[in-house]
């Protein structure tokens, strides 16, 4: 397992498969106020990618290539924010997506716990830190507790993607599923949009 680490783009010609796991770091939750800082990816090899955004960096084509590549399905927990950060900073539309969060909210409806942590203890066994979520991603230079937390987000998305699959058929919700990520793109859009707060499905 190899934490590689890059500035603002990712290198040339770097394959990561039909299935991207990716998350974000930022300085906040408001992603038309705070600054992306960190994207990380995984093929699901159990090696991590992470690319640290320095202010004003240029466009980063390879990490664009990707997100606009609709032949790869972009693997989120909790796709919203993410998709919402990322299309801000790039001004770029990222589809098609699947979000862990999502899928374990429709199918683990015995818990209000969903949770990247939650889920990988229960589901996969597998224990991690969430010490570094907080830490100022902003750094000119990340930790090593970073680099390590920032590679726990994406290493075992696949796994659990593919447990919340076998789920999600079982419960008869995988439809369903896959019509919630589709119209993710079009949620994250409403975020940035202004309608953030308010359920525009709503009686009131």
């Amino acid at each position: 397992m190899t934490n590689f680490t890059y500035k603002n783009d990712l290198p040339d010609n770097l394959e990561l498969g039909p299935i991207v796991a990716i998350d974000t770091e930022t300085m906040g939750l408001n992603p038309m106020r705070d600054r992306l800082c960190v994207i990380q990816f995984s093929s699901g090899d159990g090696h991590a990618h992470i690319v640290q955004i320095e202010p004003d960096a240029p466009q980063a084509p390879n990490i664009c290539k990707i997100l606009l590549d609709q032949n790869k399905v972009k693997l989120f927990h909790f796709a919203r924010f993410d998709i919402a950060i990322l299309k801000h900073h790039f001004k770029i539309n990222i589809s098609p997506v699947y979000c862990t969060k999502i899928a374990s909210k429709l199918v683990r409806t015995y818990t209000n716990k969903h949770g990247l942590k939650n889920l990988l203890r229960e589901m996969l066994s597998i224990e991690i830190s969430k010490q570094q979520q907080s830490s100022d991603w902003g750094a000119s230079e990340l930790t090593k507790a970073q680099i390590e937390y920032a590679a726990s987000d994406v290493l075992y998305l696949h796994k659990l993607m593919d447990k919340l699959n076998l789920n999600l058929k079982r419960e008869n919700r995988y439809e369903i599923a896959e019509a919630c990520f589709n119209f993710l793109p079009m949620r994250a859009t409403l975020d940035l949009a202004g309608w953030s707060e308010d359920d525009i499905f709503s009686h009131s």
